[in-house]
């Protein structure tokens, strides 16, 4: 069964709207790992306006499940914090400095160097490393080649055409995927998936390990309730 990793980015950004520690963070991370969910993630970015890094040393001491933080290495602020830390998985997006939200993968063959080091970096403390890529099998190739665990394929250019045409939304993602496997890459997918188009998605993607889900999720949190919404995905999923 794949795995599902719940991001609580929008819990922090509803708690930070207006101070003090409502809701609370971390009893929502524990509700999500006693609710069914395999593992939570974070993306901290470098003006907190959602995860604190104080919240991410506080997290990793009460979760028991797997814990993944996302975000971009090129800041050296990211780096120590997933360093002092020790997640099961760290996962590197290329974003830019005040991105809104993470909108495409990494150039794998132009910065096969710097990947390369980076990832050294954070295997050599005993971190699984996955980096975010589009669903092109040459990103794909090039990413075994730099030492990395797994990818993290970006799925919002698969969620925005589902609707529209499902066979062809997910054709680039299978041959990604099929090109991780012949390489020996484990496969993370994440970002716009929900109750929609999630178990097509699972059902066509040959070795998915792990799924990252937090706006879409925590949005029908608010019709379902916490508890009832995590099951659903995880329904998507078996």
């Amino acid at each position: 069964m794949t795995h599902l990793s719940v991001n609580i980015n929008k819990i922090a950004t509803l708690r930070n709207s207006r101070g003090g520690n409502n809701p609370d963070l971390i009893k929502t991370a524990l509700d999500c790992e006693r609710f069914g969910a395999q593992g939570i993630t974070v993306h901290p970015r470098p003006d907190e306006r959602h995860i604190r890094y104080n919240d991410v040393f506080e997290l990793k001491k009460a979760i028991a499940t797997e814990f993944n933080i996302e975000g971009n290495c090129t800041e050296q602020k990211f780096v120590d914090l997933v360093l002092a830390n020790k997640p099961a998985q760290v996962t590197l997006v290329p974003d830019a400095l005040g991105q809104i939200t993470s909108n495409h993968g990494w150039d794998t063959i132009k910065n096969k160097a710097y990947l390369t080091d980076i990832i050294k970096v954070f295997k050599d403390a005993g971190i699984r490393v996955s980096i975010f890529v589009d669903p092109v099998v040459e990103m794909v190739e090039a990413a075994a080649e730099t030492g990395t665990d797994r990818i993290e394929l970006y799925t919002e250019a698969y969620a925005h055409q589902y609707h529209a045409d499902k066979e062809a939304s997910i054709a680039p993602y299978v041959k990604a995927a099929e090109a991780a496997n012949r390489v020996g890459l484990g496969i993370n997918a994440g970002h716009d998936l929900d109750l929609h188009n999630l178990k097509y998605f699972a059902q066509n993607i040959p070795g998915l390990l792990e799924v990252s889900i937090g706006h879409a999720l925590i949005c029908d949190a608010l019709y379902y309730g916490l508890e009832n919404t995590i099951q659903m995905y995880l329904r998507q999923l078996s």
